[in-house]
């Protein structure tokens, strides 16, 4: 099974002094946080739950996504 480690994972500030951390492969997966690492810890949490629907709906996790990140000029 796998892990969040194998996962890309994109955190972010976000509105309101807060951070929003996401793994683009899953839609809909994504939390926050008042730092960088608070948004971190609760991806795990929601990452349990994630794992916990697909287990139950007998659907393997998607496979992670390469990023391009582009810059403004």
């Amino acid at each position: 099974m796998k892990t969040l480690d194998n996962y890309t994972i994109v955190i972010r500030p976000d509105d309101n002094h807060t951070y929003v951390a996401y793994v683009p492969a899953i839609q809909g997966f994504h939390a926050w946080g008042k730092t960088a690492n608070e948004a971190r810890s609760e991806l795990n949490h929601v990452f349990d739950m994630i794992k916990e629907e697909y287990l139950e709906e007998r659907k393997s996790l998607p496979e992670d996504v390469k990023l391009i990140i582009a810059h403004a000029c």
